[in-house]
């Protein structure tokens, strides 16, 4: 594997995770109490993936992509039943971006990318209600950018 590929996939796991982050903030201020505590949890794994790939990406000799000020939502986010799905997209793109991971790099981060790969996907499916076949690459036919 080239170590340049893998940290443009990294690069992009941590954009990606940016958006997440960002986009569950979104996600908080209007999700109903029944599933704060759901969302709570996925963003304080996203922070931990992100915190974890700025580390890898420097320990590559990289300088960690920086979070934007703000995210364009792939839709207005008036009320829970919009959270839900928004909490649901940002998943699947996040899967999209590890799929990638997965594909550029080997050993040790090539099993801490497919474990945030399969995180992602079941956190889909909780909020979807449904899963996909093949988690992380359907998502990367339809998706052009990690933005939230």
């Amino acid at each position: 594997m080239s170590e340049k590929r893998e940290l443009e996939a990294l690069q992009e796991a941590l954009a990606a995770e940016h958006a997440a982050v960002y986009g569950y903030g979104v996600v908080g201020g209007r999700i109903r109490e029944g599933r704060r505590t759901e969302a709570v949890a996925a963003f304080d794994s996203h922070r931990a993936r992100r915190d974890a790939l700025a580390r890898a990406i420097r320990d590559l000799g990289g300088t960690p992509v920086a979070a934007s000020a703000a995210y364009a939502l792939p839709f207005p986010v008036p009320d829970a039943a919009a959270a839900v799905r928004l909490a649901a997209v940002l998943e699947d793109r996040v899967a999209g971006v590890y799929a990638d991971v997965v594909r550029a790099t080997e050993g040790e981060r090539r099993g801490t990318a497919a474990a945030a790969l399969r995180e992602a996907a079941v956190r889909a499916v909780r909020w979807r209600g449904g899963s996909v076949a093949f988690p992380g690459l359907a998502e990367r036919a339809g998706t052009a950018s990690p933005t939230a």
